[in-house]
């Protein structure tokens, strides 16, 4: 019965009980911050590039078309429809780098970075997707958005250094654009 109970619980109300025992009980306290520290700790760069990869190969197409033409607050054309669309999926991503920074926790900022990269990349190299077709220039935008954003927030050019290394090896197309004004090409 209690088991049943937990998983009928919704996302909000889950988190409440956490916060209700958290605030009640020390060791409750000490154990749920530990749990938190090991579950944002334990990045996984090709997980994270397959859920990138998975959630942009989804966007149907059919969605595009119904956002895009003329709307009570003008014309949107289906490239402006296909930006804020790629943008929307891509920005829970790009908030948990940020998240990263701002807890200070640099080395799993970088690990996760590397796989929304990854997976953007992939999403060009291999998706079959309609919606590609409409989206040509707006992953490489995506890319060096986050990648300009994450070396503003980097720490020590050894992240920097590994970064660019792994461009280089797992985005080999695009890093002629992300280092053309750069002299990291060799």
């Amino acid at each position: 019965m209690m088991d049943d109970i937990l998983t009928q619980l919704t996302p909000e109300q889950a988190l409440k009980v956490v916060r209700r025992l958290y605030e009640r009980d020390v060791d409750i306290r000490q154990a749920v911050m530990e749990e938190a520290n090991s579950v944002l700790e334990a990045v996984d760069r090709d997980e994270t590039a397959e859920e990138v990869l998975f959630v942009l190969d989804s966007i149907d197409v059919q969605d595009l078309w119904d956002n895009s033409g003329a709307k009570r607050s003008g014309y949107i054309s289906p490239d402006e429809a296909a930006v804020e669309m790629m943008e929307d999926e891509l920005e829970p991503f790009f908030d948990q780098v940020r998240r990263y920074h701002k807890l200070k926790m640099f080395p799993q900022a970088k690990v996760y970075c590397m796989g929304v990269l990854q997976g953007i990349y992939r999403f060009v190299q291999e998706s079959k997707s309609e919606f590609k077709g409409w989206a040509v220039d707006i992953p490489i935008g995506c890319f060096g958005y986050l990648l300009d954003e994450w070396r503003k927030n980097c720490q020590g050019s050894t992240a920097t250094t590994e970064m660019d290394e792994f461009i280089r090896n797992s985005c080999p197309n695009w890093a002629k654009y992300v280092f053309r004004d750069n002299d990291r090409t060799t």
